[in-house]
């Protein structure tokens, strides 16, 4: 291990010559600086939130102040072998797909553009690399491979770094939530009045922004950073202190594979400032400032795609989206992304709770329910962002399908905050709706 260490020394830029001297011990922390100047995150880097001191009732009693609650959540992540040595496979493990035992999952790559694509069940049927076998398959359908003469082994690495660097047991941010990201961004970049006009550069820059948009995500928002004093909080200044991380670790990884080593100096850091403009428009604070410049071209009618700017602007209202379709999709997909992220929410609740903060809005599972987080977030989130998408891609049937489901399920979600309402006025009881009540809507609606 130390042998590793010693070999990224040279790539580690600190902020003090003292820093330099305690490298091996303090490459939790360490900030790694390219050519080009853009700043990068050691992969890793994040401490590693272990939500199972929830349950532990020997701590229970000892940490009750904002200094230990920090000290916990300063865990280094566990030490993992070299990315290099675990992302090269022997090369008959390049082929996408096992004959034997994903055939299924091969034919649902044959309609990977539907916008009823189940990603649960691509997961299953991949054992869990649903964002590395999806990636590599869009590369190649969009010829991105060929026209970047890109090494298959070295992309193929890539990706598994991407995918090893998303926390499995985050409920909703993980590596299914990026491969779902990115099954939705390659359906809206073949959407007529943008396909148009995209270059490979912009379609290789939309794949992988989706997929690496919230790597390493520890399953806690920007405020419970800011309020615990976290380190990355620090050094971003409280700003979009997440976007930046992800961004800044998805170049390290770019980096460190050296997936685009071969390319011109200029290219590679184009690529990066690119990326980096991409996955910083997630940022659901930014999302009125998006909304309004959407709006204004779409009045003015002054969009130009021939524009590498407009057609950049329209790459991050695309990645926008894909970021938060999930009220778009089939109800049963849809109920299952509502309940996931809801239970994130939950989690982060119970350790504001356990550790005295403020509990944070929509973290309290006693309060905040899910039909009632979903319907807020479809109102004042979803419905006018993909209003305005629906205007530009000229109601396509794809921007009408997502519209409906999206009108649907905020109508299942209604139906079941009047039957919580009405089970809590004749029970006393709240915050829950019961598999019964769950079944009879079921019954009673379908998407």
């Amino acid at each position: 291990m130390s042998c590793l260490m010693v070999e990224r020394c040279g790539e580690i830029s600190f902020d003090s010559p003292d820093q330099n001297a305690k490298c091996v011990c303090m490459l939790g922390d360490a900030r790694v600086r390219g050519q080009t100047g853009v700043l990068s995150e050691r992969r890793g880097s994040y401490p590693f939130i272990d939500f199972r001191l929830l349950n532990n009732t020997t701590l229970s009693g000892e940490i009750g102040t904002k200094k230990k609650v920090k000290r916990l959540l300063s865990f280094q992540r566990y030490f993992h072998a070299s990315r290099l040595l675990r992302g090269i496979v022997p090369q008959a493990s390049l082929y996408l797909l096992d004959e034997d035992y994903l055939g299924q999952a091969r034919h649902m790559l044959s309609k990977v553009g539907m916008w009823d694509f189940d990603i649960f069940l691509f997961d299953r049927l991949t054992n869990g690399n649903s964002l590395v076998t999806l990636l590599c398959h869009l590369f190649n359908v969009h010829g991105l491979i060929h026209h970047f003469q890109l090494d298959m082994v070295t992309l193929h690495r890539f990706l598994v770094m991407v995918q090893e660097d998303y926390h499995s047991q985050n409920p909703y941010h993980n590596a299914v939530h990026a491969a779902d990201v990115t099954q939705a961004m390659h359906c809206y970049l073949r959407e007529p009045k943008l396909a148009n006009f995209l270059t490979p550069s912009d379609i290789m820059l939309g794949l992988l922004a989706a997929a690496a948009h919230d790597v390493d995500h520890p399953g806690v928002n920007q405020p419970f950073l800011i309020k615990t004093k976290h380190h990355l909080a620090s050094l971003y200044q409280n700003v979009s202190v997440l976007e930046n991380h992800h961004w800044r670790s998805t170049i390290g990884m770019l980096r460190e594979s050296r997936l685009l080593a071969h390319l011109p100096k200029e290219v590679t850091q184009d690529i990066e400032q690119q990326l980096g403009s991409l996955i910083l428009a997630t940022d659901i604070n930014r999302q009125n400032e998006f909304l309004i410049r959407l709006k204004s071209h779409l009045d003015n009618q002054d969009l130009r795609l021939e524009d590498a700017q407009d057609r950049h602007f329209m790459l991050q209202i695309a990645l926008k989206c894909a970021d938060i379709c999930n009220p778009c999709r089939l109800w049963d997909l849809s109920k299952q992304w509502s309940e996931r992220v809801c239970e994130e929410f939950y989690r982060q609740g119970d350790l504001e709770q356990k550790f005295e903060l403020e509990i944070s809005p929509l973290c309290n599972q006693q309060k905040d329910t899910i039909p009632s987080i979903q319907i807020g977030f479809m109102t004042y989130i979803v419905e006018p962002l993909f209003e305005r998408w629906a205007q530009f891609t000229g109601d396509t049937p794809l921007s009408e399908n997502m519209l409906n489901h999206l009108r649907r399920n905020k109508a299942k979600w209604r139906s079941l905050l009047h039957k919580q309402h009405s089970s809590s006025r004749s029970n006393d009881h709240s915050g829950q709706v019961t598999g019964s009540q769950e079944q009879t809507l079921n019954e009673e609606e379908t998407p």
